[in-house]
């Protein structure tokens, strides 16, 4: 199989993002796609992850990263059929597609939630180098499972940083500090924003009194290496239940 049949498979053409929609996230870096996610599967998204965090306790999020001051799940593919929808989506999978000039596999899922009175990251890239622009390698969509607000810890970002060829740590004396360009990504929950991975971006202060929650169903080419290695950790019931356009996006 292909990327292409693949992606088509899954319901991917040249449609099913407008040319605005594909002009935005090449000028901007980033794309908010609304009512991804419908009421009930926002609902039920939290109540399985709200089961995972207490069957999992201290060991939460160890597959791939832990980070003081949020709650982190890993490895969602296999947890629960609910989550296949972070990497089958059409109308992410076009967003993705189109950032990676049609190359693309699952990198990992994840689940990050900035408790109150934490989540604040520098301005970063998921990049450790300059790249060329159109010359993409990553891309990252956030599944907003809650509403992104001015003081829940919403995620900002740098438009157009991801052509600078630059990381913020090369201009900026502390990247945590406020980008005189940065917008913040407040948007309603069922929300899903597209993000070019190479463009700056990091999570703001929770100075709410609740947690805000999101996945990240996050993505890379194809001749790179996965933030979670999916064919060591794919679990047999998981492979036997998806598409075989889902194992070709897995890269299982």
């Amino acid at each position: 199989m292909q990327v292409q049949e693949a992606l088509l498979s899954l319901g991917v053409t040249e449609q099913t993002l407008s040319q605005e929609e594909k002009d935005q996230l090449d000028r901007d870096g980033f794309l908010p796609l609304a009512n991804i996610l419908s009421a009930q599967q926002i609902a039920q998204i939290n109540q399985r992850t709200a089961e995972l965090i207490a069957l999992e306790g201290d060991d939460a999020g160890k597959e791939v990263h832990q980070e003081a001051g949020t709650i982190r799940l890993s490895d969602l593919v296999n947890k629960d059929s609910i989550f296949e929808i972070c990497f089958t989506h059409p109308r992410v999978l076009a967003g993705i597609s189109h950032v990676l000039r049609g190359d693309l596999k699952l990198s990992s899922l994840n689940y990050r939630a900035a408790l109150p009175g934490s989540g604040l990251q520098g301005l970063h890239a998921d990049w450790s180098g300059a790249v060329q622009p159109e010359d993409y390698y990553v891309c990252n969509s956030i599944w907003l499972l809650d509403d992104f607000t001015e003081s829940n810890g919403a995620t900002r970002i740098v438009p157009g940083s991801q052509r600078s060829g630059k990381a913020p740590r090369d201009v900026m004396a502390d990247p945590t500090q406020p980008h005189p360009d940065e917008v913040l990504l407040t948007a309603p929950a069922g929300t899903v924003v597209i993000f070019n991975s190479h463009t700056w971006h990091g999570g703001t202060l929770n100075t709410t009194d609740q947690p805000r929650r999101a996945m990240h169903s996050y993505f890379t080419r194809r001749d790179q290496k996965q933030q979670l290695d999916q064919k060591a950790y794919i679990r047999p019931e998981t492979y036997q239940r998806l598409s075989p356009a889902a194992r070709f996006i897995l890269d299982v």
